[in-house]
């Protein structure tokens, strides 16, 4: 939406185009690339970012905490972790990944509502693109409980933007994904089926019984995922790996460690768990991670302009629509 590399790890270079067209409302993580390393950071040109939009009348928050007393701000910046925000399972439940070293990370819900506060105070409208990023990240780890959490997540950013357009009648909210991953739920593990192997605990088709996950509390979460009966959600391309059929409470799944031809091999840590599979991968020896599906993926949208999605469409059609509806051009 703002920045253009044929590299998507030139974060640094990625920052000056921040500048360069400064939108009103930026957050997110990757705050060592706002900051030269004489500050602790990592850019190499000695340039404060952070300073310069101060400079430029951008109000910069690094919490939850300080987001949410900066809805009057007429600009923003929020980069609320050196890396990725730490996803919904771990910030709510489980307190693994980064949360004890930014502990007061805003919910995308938090963002979303103060970014509609500050943009909807245009006359002239606005765009603001949001993004789940790490139902991808956790899908690509093969983590998929942190992926669905963060999915949910998601539904209540969208909730949070229909609450606004429902208020008024020139809002549209268009709900897609960038792509698939290759997933299936096949069934349900259940640690009171006889044997010792994961295969043992597995139930199909009739003896697939319902899973034991608590009930939703208000925000949509199970506050529990480590139950006696799981979904067996499975991935379709993997590298060399050992599955557990349990969550990951200890931190993010880390599949595939280096090997010592320069190749992927299953992290033993994993290997070792008692009824764990060994799963030999069906992806090149080269790849540590599961991949991206060429699978069609659900559009949903409302509002104004929103009748021009329909049937099955090319995803360049999606900018063409949103472009259309915003009176930009022809279609």
């Amino acid at each position: 939406m703002v920045a253009h590399t044929r590299k998507r790890t030139d974060y640094d270079e990625i920052v000056k185009m921040f500048f360069a067209v400064q939108p009103d409302v930026i957050m997110g993580g990757g705050l060592p690339n706002f900051l030269p390393k004489s500050s602790g950071g990592k850019r190499p040109d000695n340039v404060d970012y952070i300073r310069k939009f101060a400079d430029a009348g951008y109000k910069f928050v690094s919490t939850k905490t300080e987001l949410a007393a900066a809805a009057g701000s007429s600009k923003l910046l929020g980069l609320f972790n050196e890396k990725d925000i730490d996803g919904a399972l771990d910030r709510f439940f489980l307190k693994k990944g980064t949360v004890s070293q930014f502990p007061d990370q805003p919910d995308l819900t938090d963002q979303v509502r103060v970014s509609l506060d500050i943009l909807s105070r245009n006359d002239k409208g606005f765009v603001l693109m949001v993004e789940s990023g790490r139902i991808d990240k956790y899908s690509h780890s093969l983590d998929w409980e942190r992926s669905v959490y963060d999915t949910i997540m998601l539904d209540n950013a969208v909730k949070v933007a229909k609450e606004f357009a429902a208020a008024r009648n020139d809002t549209m909210i268009v709900v897609v994904a960038d792509h698939g991953h290759p997933t299936a739920i096949v069934g349900t593990y259940d640690d009171d089926r006889p044997g010792q192997q994961l295969r043992d605990k597995l139930g199909v088709y009739e003896n697939s019984k319902v899973p034991n996950y608590p009930a939703p509390n208000a925000a949509g979460y199970p506050e529990k995922v480590d139950v006696s009966r799981r979904l067996a959600f499975v991935f379709g391309a993997f590298p060399d790996h050992c599955d557990t059929g349990h969550p990951h409470l200890d931190g993010e799944n880390d599949p595939a460690v280096p090997g010592p031809n320069r190749d992927f091999v299953a992290n033993e840590k994993y290997c070792n768990v008692p009824g764990a599979a060994r799963r030999s991968g069906n992806l090149p020896f080269n790849v540590n991670s599961g991949v991206h599906a060429a699978d069609d993926v659900v559009l949903t949208a409302t509002g104004p302009g929103a009748d021009m999605f329909h049937g099955r469409i090319d995803n360049t059609r999606v900018f063409r629509i949103m472009a259309t509806a915003l009176g930009l051009g022809g279609s």
